[in-house]
């Protein structure tokens, strides 16, 4: 990867995957703190992100904007980015080409954020990550340490936010999963406090 290419958590420029160069309209970087304990981690841009520029702000952004909030964090408090920064043609899944093509940002991206959790959203981002097959509405709630690059990552698997607007049996295991995602990164300690304050 080139200096010219990232601008520290940002991609600013890159053609490595010409089908995604000629149907993004733009390159989708993650939002949030530059020093976020808790990161989300999709796949990839849809059509609603491709236009505003930003990880998960349709249907799926709500349902985890929600979930969130029921723990007393805001979308401003957590880190959200994807495996690949550009949308596939059609929403279609990202190939295993493009997703090693952009690995590399991705790996220097949580090694800048060095946060305490990395929750995988969905099928994509958690067999990426982990190098397996995953069955993620099993597994939902595991917590993996996975090696990227020289350091060790500490994962939880969650289905994807979108699973509970298909499957009403979701949503409890996708609530369930973020509760944990706050309590194990320590931001729920934190959005106790804050939740506290405010009643004052």
């Amino acid at each position: 990867m080139s200096d010219d290419e990232m601008d520290g958590l940002c991609v600013r420029e890159c053609e490595r995957c010409p089908e995604l160069v000629e149907s993004r309209s733009q390159i989708v970087n993650g939002v949030g703190p530059d020093d976020a304990d808790l990161v989300f981690l999709g796949e990839a841009p849809g059509a609603n992100e491709d236009e505003q520029g930003e990880p998960f702000v349709g249907r799926s952004g709500s349902v985890l904007d929600d979930a969130l909030r029921d723990v007393g964090l805001a979308r401003s408090d957590v880190r959200i980015t994807n495996c690949v920064r550009c949308r596939p043609p059609e929403n279609r899944d990202p190939t295993k080409t493009e997703l090693g093509n952009c690995r590399g940002y991705l790996e220097r991206e949580l090694e800048l954020l060095d946060p305490d959790l990395v929750v995988t959203l969905g099928k994509v981002p958690s067999e990426h990550l982990l190098d397996r097959s995953v069955a993620v509405t099993k597994e939902a709630g595991d917590v993996v340490d996975v090696r990227l690059g020289e350091r060790l990552q500490r994962v939880l698997i969650c289905v994807h936010p979108a699973a509970t607007l298909y499957d009403r049996s979701q949503r409890d295991t996708f609530s369930d999963t973020i509760a944990r995602a706050a309590d194990l990164s320590g931001l729920a300690d934190s959005a106790d406090g804050q939740s506290s304050l405010g009643d004052f």
